[in-house]
């Protein structure tokens, strides 16, 4: 773990001006160097993050032809299933060695954003998959809402700064299943390197080793987080939004050893997306003559769109 920093999201949550102002410190030092932190002291309970488990290996499990009818044409894979090797990274032809669920937002008195989003895929062979999904989407969400609030300070914003943009926004929990290696993978990995799209993810403790985050002196480091901790990383929204104070670190799940390419690897990411207005312009405190504005204006939706079509969920 030496080369994540680990944080307590406690301490920002405390009544102690000190502990909070060393929370914020801490987790904004690490989001400008490597771009990743292990968090501790969240809102998912222990129980919450078995069951999900257990259900997630359990739908994974079901033959094909179940999970196929759950996979919905024509919404570029933004609820219920995707088949494997369907995802690829941007700028690579070779397909990801994983197939996965996502589970969206639940809207909240917004008729508007209901209308936009996907509705979310009911499994009617597990009656707690969906009900347990939402509760840690619940959960994951309320964490991340607490990390961007400490990120605001900051970056010298008003602490509720995301508040608004971050309500009923179009986050994705996306439980994955890298099935065994069966043949030698051509010029594939479980999921190639890549930035994510989003302002921040945080990443269940996986089962089974294999997530590597790029430090900057451009090798890949083991990133292993406690039982306990989440692992949360910088996209590249919050990047472009900081016009890259905030570091969106490229990072790749890569195939077991040989002797354990017999083994299933499960990872349960939470893609935190704003609503599709937000404005990503360049905060106008993070440019200066030394950083002069790196990225055109453009809202997190233009943004997202462009990038589902590069890793081929949605066609041109």
């Amino acid at each position: 773990m030496s080369n994540i920093p680990s944080v307590d999201l406690q301490e920002f949550l405390s009544d102690d001006k000190t502990q909070k102002q060393k929370f914020i410190q801490e987790i904004g030092n690490a989001f400008e160097n490597i771009g990743f932190v292990a968090l501790s002291g969240h809102f998912l309970s222990e129980a919450l993050v078995a069951d999900l488990y257990a259900e997630i290996k359990q739908f994974f499990n079901q033959p094909q032809a179940l999970k196929d009818s759950y996979e919905i044409e024509g919404i570029g894979g933004q609820r219920g299933y995707t088949s494997f090797g369907k995802e690829h990274a941007k700028g690579k032809k070779e397909g990801d060695l994983k197939e996965f669920w996502h589970f969206g937002q639940y809207v909240e008195n917004d008729p508007k954003l209901e209308a936009e989003y996907p509705d979310n895929v009911l499994v009617t062979e597990q009656p707690n998959f969906n009900v347990i999904g939402k509760e840690t989407y619940k959960m994951l969400e309320k964490t991340a809402k607490y990390v961007l609030r400490a990120l605001a300070l900051h970056l010298n914003l008003e602490e509720t700064y995301f508040d608004d943009y971050i309500k009923n926004g179009n986050s994705i929990l996306r439980p994955i299943h890298y099935p065994p290696i069966t043949s030698e993978p051509k010029n594939a990995v479980r999921a190639a390197a890549h930035g994510d799209i989003n302002l921040i993810t945080l990443l269940m403790g996986a089962h089974g080793k294999g997530l590597q985050v790029k430090n900057n002196k451009g090798e890949w480091v083991d990133a292993i987080a406690r039982p306990d901790q989440l692992m949360i990383n910088v996209g590249d929204m919050l990047s472009r939004l900081t016009n890259n104070k905030l570091k969106s670190t490229i990072h790749q799940v890569v195939n077991p050893p040989k002797e354990l390419w017999g083994t299933s690897r499960y990872s349960i990411p939470f893609f935190m997306h704003p609503i599709s207005e937000m404005p990503l312009n360049c905060l106008d405190n993070c440019v200066n003559a030394e950083h002069p504005k790196q990225f055109e204006d453009i809202t997190a939706g233009e943004f997202l769109h462009e990038r589902l079509i590069e890793l081929g969920l949605i066609k041109k």
